[in-house]
């Protein structure tokens, strides 16, 4: 159901009938401002695919008969996910495609999920907003270890977000698989970071990189790992 709250519906898009030629696309896609809008049947259920502007210039550049119906140039017609479809595969899905077209259990065409909307809910998951650090903490891959993290990090502040990017090998050495980042609330303050990366390092975690969210700037990095620890934090 987190994909169906993003999805923005077939009502409030616009939308290209399978039957229009391309010329009429053209004219759809300048007088919206768009760079890409949804085909669909006759009926305005079945999703057929996407056209693009960028592929019409080239077409009537290049001097393409611009009566063809507008299916000559469509593209993206198996890129789609479904209402319930689990969150994961929206990443294998969607990646250089300006949105996806979602479909609902009947396979009708139910609306679109934009790169934007994705990249809004994941800020408000990352809780960015009402945040000052993000630690950047490499592990192994054994069993309970996100938990152990978690709980040495809770013995001096909540955590506001956690979120593992990859679980290829880290920078610094190959016994480094998993990659953790742990956003801490806005009321920490370097004093209390200090004391949670030191007792994470003492319990045998990397912490490869700090991002002071305040400042934008890198307190730490993997380049650099031990200079921090080493300085004072009054």
């Amino acid at each position: 159901m987190l994909i169906k709250s993003l999805v923005k519906k077939k009502d409030y898009l616009t939308t290209v009938n399978e039957n229009a030629t391309l010329e009429d696309a053209l004219k759809i896609l300048e007088d919206s401002g768009y760079r890409c809008v949804p085909i669909l049947d006759d009926s305005g259920t079945i999703f057929r695919g996407n056209i693009y502007k960028m592929h019409l210039y080239r077409h009537k550049s290049q001097g393409g008969d611009m009566s063809l119906p507008v299916t000559h140039l469509l593209k993206n017609a198996t890129k789609t996910i479904h209402v319930n479809s689990p969150f994961f595969k929206v990443f294998f899905n969607i990646r250089d495609l300006p949105y996806i077209a979602v479909l609902d259990k009947d396979n009708k065409f139910y609306g679109i999920l934009t790169h934007t909307k994705l990249l809004e809910m994941l800020s408000t998951s990352w809780n960015m907003n009402d945040a000052s650090y993000v630690l950047t903490v490499l592990s192994g891959n054994k069993k309970g270890t996100l938990s152990k993290i978690t709980k040495i990090i809770a013995k001096y502040s909540s955590i506001a977000g956690a979120m593992v990017l990859d679980s290829g090998k880290g920078s610094l050495s190959a016994d480094y698989v998993r990659r953790t980042l742990i956003t801490l609330p806005s009321d920490v303050d370097i004093d209390t970071l200090h004391v949670i990366v030191n007792k994470l390092v003492s319990k045998g975690y990397v912490v490869a990189e700090i991002e002071d969210l305040k400042s934008g700037h890198n307190i730490m990095s993997d380049e650099n790992p031990g200079v921090w620890l080493n300085q004072d934090h009054e």
